[in-house]
This record gives structure tokens, sequence and C-alpha cells, in this order.
């Protein structure tokens, strides 16, 4: 049977995914999609995905899964020992209000205003406001997830898929110096404690992190 086969690109969304299979200690090949040499708009990866995004998993079956939170859901309800979902209906919605949420509005309406500006000024002069706009988007979310965290270690208590989803978002936070709420900033030093997280971001290139 063929691996499970996960299209990526470091240090983007899709590092919450490799997170994730990490934490399940799965065997998957990782193929990187470079996305500033538009690899992702090549024949070879729109057969895979013509929706030219990451990340991208490729199931044992041959099929594929697309979007963070689908590609996230089905490892969990895939491998429900791991407990990455709570298992009962309210627990479960909670987890997937909060990634969609963090997937939706911090990453697709904040981060991309800030790292894909030209899709939304149409001119240099609308550059700064775009970019401003996205990092006020981005810190209010954050703030959300921050009153969300509470004195939680993570989103629902105990780790789930929703604290990869945060977890990049933090990650991109840290990188370009936009500063975290407390209790988001305690999370995401909780995270870079975990064993998958650290493997993950040494082999992404980003040890960097551990001092």
């Amino acid at each position: 049977m063929a691996n499970l086969k996960l299209y990526m690109t470091p240090g983007s969304c899709s590092t919450g995914i490799h997170i994730l299979l990490e934490e399940l200690e799965l065997v998957f090949e990782a193929h990187i999609v470079n996305l500033p040499a538009g690899n992702q708009y090549k024949p070879e990866y729109t057969a895979i995905n013509p929706k030219s995004t990451i990340p991208t998993l490729v199931k044992t079956d041959g099929t594929a899964i697309t979007e963070f939170p689908a590609i996230a859901y089905w490892l969990a309800r895939s491998h429900p020992k791991a407990r990455l979902m709570p298992g009962d209906a309210d627990g479960d919605t909670r987890v997937i209000e909060a990634m969609d949420y963090v997937v939706g509005t911090i990453h697709m309406q904040g981060y991309t205003r800030i790292f894909t500006t030209d899709h939304y000024a149409f001119n240099e002069s609308d550059a700064e406001r775009v970019r401003a706009q996205g990092r006020t988007i981005v810190k209010k979310g954050l703030a959300i997830m921050d009153r969300q965290l509470g004195e939680q270690e993570y989103l629902v208590g105990s780790f789930s898929i929703a604290d990869a989803a945060l977890f990049y978002c933090e990650f991109w936070a840290n990188h370009i110096g936009i500063e975290m709420p407390e209790r988001c900033r305690a999370h995401f030093e909780r995270m870079l404690k975990r064993p998958a997280v650290r493997q993950v971001l040494t082999e992404e290139g980003y040890g960097r992190l551990f001092g």
C-alpha cells in the first residue's frame, strides 16, 4: 500500500498538517511545492489539486484531500484514539469553530493581505493600507483566540487540530514581528516544546527557534 503524501511548503499553513502527521506518528512522503516559483500552477500539481493550493494530502487509496480544515478533520476522525478532537458533539464543534476562524479569518483575511498584498492593492499607493488592514485583522483574531484560551493550555483544554492551526498563525506573527497577546504567546511557547513541533520545525529549516 502506498504511503500518505503531503504536498507542502516549509513555513506555510501546511506546517500545521505536518505537525499533525508527526503527532500521529504516521508514515508519509513529503513533497515540496515551491510557491514563489509557481510550482502550484504546473500541470503535474494541478492534476492532483486543481485549486493550486497547499496543503494537499493524498491518501493511500490515491484520492486527495485539500483545505487545511478538511485534512485536519480527516486525520482526527481516522485516528480517534489520538484524541485530536474531544469526541463529543459539543467538544468537536468548539474545535471546528476555532479552527475555521483561525484559517478563514486570521489567515485568509488577515495574513493574505500582508503576504500577498498585490492581490488586494490595485496600485502601489494602496499597498500600505492593505497591509495595515491585514495586521489589524490578525491582531483582532489573535485577541479573540487569547480570550478563548483563558487559563487553558490549549484551545479546548487538551491539544487538538485547532491548536495546530493557531500555531502556524502564531509562528507567522513571531516571524514578522506582530506582538501576540500574553496567552497566545504562552500557547506558542508551549507548542514549541512539543516533540512533534520541534521535529517539524527542524525538518522545515526553522530549528533556530530552539536556540
